[in-house]
């Protein structure tokens, strides 16, 4: 399965790349109703290919989930930055707020006074908290394997088919978190915002990815 996934990661990219270039194209002010239904249009159809991506890699957790954690398709740099087998979802805020032209500052007041603001200012702490939930999981996860006599006194196929399967339940509520975020994000913007949020998503995955693969070929060559 994680060579099949791997050939469906490539693929995935590599369209992604090609939705981007689309995105780029459109003209940053539409001054018609039709250039702000264009801008919808092609903004779902990019959360869309991210729908996908996250429907196959359920099913390859569910086939081996281990292989995520190690995703060979990945390099070295995306693997170190990597949260419960892919980002946080706290990556799109701090894209958000440094690289586009969407701008939230004055919402901090009434961040910090606890209002809630029925936006971004709201998602934002609900998202760390559920972060944070989902990490404790995993760390009890792992904690669990301490426990576990590798001789197979205490832990029999069973109870290790039973663990990595609690395993899989963990990256899909990482994953459907990322999902969740992505989508709620983009419901906040405008036409115009999300496309210029989703190009700088797409963007910092290209930079990281082609930083990566030169990181790689210095290491590894």
């Amino acid at each position: 399965m994680s060579f099949s996934f791997h050939r469906f990661y490539e693929s995935w990219f590599d369209h992604l790349r090609h939705l981007s270039v689309q995105l780029a194209q459109l003209p940053q002010r539409p001054e018609i109703p039709e250039g702000h239904r264009h801008y919808r249009q092609l903004v779902e159809e990019v959360m869309s290919h991210y729908a996908a991506f996250y429907r196959v890699k359920s099913l390859a957790a569910r086939a081996d989930v281990l292989s995520l954690f190690a995703a060979p398709w990945c390099t070295s740099l995306e693997r170190s930055l990597h949260w419960v087998a892919g980002f946080r979802p706290t990556t799109f805020f701090h894209i958000v707020y440094t690289e586009s032209s969407i701008r939230f500052e004055s919402q901090v007041f009434n961040i910090l006074r606890g209002k809630l603001t029925g936006d971004l200012g709201e998602l934002s702490p609900e998202t760390v908290k559920s972060e944070n939930e989902i990490s404790k999981e995993l760390s009890q996860w792992q904690d669990g394997l301490v426990t576990v006599d590798w001789d197979g006194l205490r832990c029999d196929p069973g109870c290790m088919e039973w663990r990595l399967g609690h395993l899989v339940q963990v990256v899909e509520k990482a994953d459907r978190l990322r999902l969740e975020t992505l989508n709620k994000v983009v419901e906040l913007l405008t036409s115009q915002q999300a496309v210029e949020f989703l190009t700088a998503v797409a963007e910092l995955q290209f930079g990281i990815r082609s930083w990566g693969l030169n990181l790689d070929r210095l290491l590894y060559r």
